[in-house]
């Protein structure tokens, strides 16, 4: 199976190069993130016509996710929202199942925090810990959580470590609540399994050519359940679509894999 996903920063403005991408790559799963549209103008009628259901958590100018599978796969909604996050008008955290893959799938964007010591810093940390907490009560079950972490979970993932030091995204207390998510949902890092030291960035800021100097983050993740993780095949990036036309801040991330039920 092929998991993957995207922060695409405005679903309307990047509808074109999604249905592009769910064309090029035929993903079993797509996690969108900050999707950035109202509930009811979500594209659900053009995904559907395109082959895929969606199930969508939408807060209007910002934020938004959304699950997205294979029509033929079935996708039965789960939750929206965390219990205990701060701000759950900002809709960051969206659940569904697979039923044609016997797979739980979510898609998350983690509060940005901006400024250390700030109090948009503080519901930062307040979310992650509600992902660990959900993530534990998600353990045992084959799962994938994949989105925009706003935390680059080691300095290998950072194009200038010294350039961040103090900045958010790379703190401790952040990195501490990330790997919390992993352990308690006993889940992997699809990219780190089998790219150990490569940088993997997936988010380069718009300004001063940063993408073509490669000035970038690794912040997006596909975290898997650690039982499937001896079925990971590949996982990468696809750097076209942060080229072209109206394209977003991030690249996609895919990973191939064996589904729960195959037996491999």
């Amino acid at each position: 199976m092929i998991l993957a996903t995207w922060n695409v920063n405005s679903l309307r403005a990047r509808l074109p190069r999604v249905l592009e991408f769910l064309e090029a790559h035929a993903p079993d799963v797509l996690l969108l993130q900050e999707t950035k549209v109202a509930p009811d103008q979500f594209p659900e009628a053009e995904l559907r016509e395109a082959g895929w259901l969606s199930h969508h958590h939408s807060g209007g100018r910002w934020a938004g996710v959304a699950v997205l599978a294979k029509a033929e796969l079935g996708l039965e909604p789960v939750r929206a929202g965390l219990p205990g996050e701060v701000r759950g008008e900002e809709a960051r955290w969206v659940e569904a199942d697979v039923p044609g893959l016997g797979l739980r799938a979510a898609s998350v964007y983690v509060v940005n925090g901006r400024e250390v010591g700030s109090e948009t810093f503080a519901e930062k940390l307040r979310f992650l810990e509600a992902m660990a907490e959900r993530a534990g009560e998600l353990s045992g079950t084959p799962l994938v959580i994949g989105g925009d972490m706003n935390v680059a979970p080691q300095d290998v993932d950072v194009y200038d470590p010294a350039a961040f030091a103090g900045a958010t995204h790379v703190t401790e207390e952040e990195r501490t609540l990330l790997r919390a998510v992993q352990e308690r949902g006993d889940l992997v890092d699809a990219f780190r399994v089998l790219e150990p030291g490569a940088p993997g960035f997936t988010w380069w800021d718009y300004r001063q050519g940063h993408f073509h100097r490669g000035l970038g983050l690794r912040i997006d993740l596909l975290l898997v359940s650690a039982a499937l993780s001896g079925g990971l095949r590949s996982c990468g990036i696809d750097r076209d679509f942060r080229k072209g036309p109206k394209p977003s801040d991030h690249a996609p991330l895919l990973a191939e894999l064996d589904p729960p039920d195959s037996g491999a």
